[in-house]
């Protein structure tokens, strides 16, 4: 591990967590108790929580830095000043859990930066990293109600449709969620990609996708699966 100048803010941060056991909530509550660089400007503070992100592999401690995000997240000058450098978070990401929570900030940045946001989902589209591949999917509309707009529906399924045959499972299980949200904004359209892809989309994937449809819907999705079948 570099500590480094950071040697001290993590055994700041490791003394807290080693004293926080618990669910998420009581780790939420520790972040809101600030820490003694909390009134930093968020460009010191920032950069402090960037070395912490990549220098620490104890998920509680991350669990701070992503924190940190979050409550910044709400500003859209913010958010665009930060992506350049958060972007590269995902480079540490190597579980659903961490990975799902950067979705959270990466759609946010994904609606004030909408074309440099979008330019990264795709390279990560095609990524070796399984979790970037995921990343490039969930970031697209994590859960829609989160959101204020939208992607048109052809760019988002432009990132689905290639990953539709990816091998993993968490990609299948970030393509099938990506699939459920997508009902949610665009229903008629969804409706009819579910059913032009329907020989194409994992069982896993599947099972996501139709969580949001009525009984009838998904009846009818998979009646016409077994008959492509």
């Amino acid at each position: 591990m570099k500590q480094g100048p950071y040697k001290a803010h993590l055994e700041e941060i490791n003394q807290r967590m080693a004293a926080t056991p618990g669910p998420i909530p009581h780790h939420r509550a520790a972040f809101r108790k600030g820490y003694s660089w909390s009134g930093l400007p968020h460009k010191e503070q920032l950069q402090i929580w960037n070395h912490v992100w990549h220098n620490n592999n104890n998920w509680r401690t991350q669990l701070q830095a992503f924190f940190y995000l979050e409550s910044i997240m709400k500003d859209p000058e913010q958010l665009k000043a930060i992506w350049d450098l958060i972007v590269y978070w995902q480079d540490n990401s190597s579980d659903w859990a961490m990975n799902d929570s950067l979705s959270k900030i990466y759609t946010k940045a994904l609606e004030v930066l909408p074309v440099k946001v979008y330019s990264q989902l795709k390279k990560w589209n095609k990524d070796a990293d399984l979790w970037k591949r995921r990343q490039s999917v969930v970031s697209l509309l994590y859960y829609h109600s989160t959101k204020k707009t939208y992607l048109p529906f052809e760019k988002i399924t432009a990132l689905v449709t290639p990953l539709l045959a990816d091998k993993e499972y968490y990609v299948q299980k970030g393509v099938g969620w990506t699939m459920r949200e997508l009902y949610g904004v665009y229903p008629q359209e969804a409706l009819a990609y579910f059913k032009t892809h329907i020989k194409d989309i994992s069982a896993i994937a599947f099972t996501i996708a139709i969580e949001k449809l009525d009984k009838a819907g998904k009846e009818e999705l998979k009646e016409l699966r077994k008959r492509k079948g």
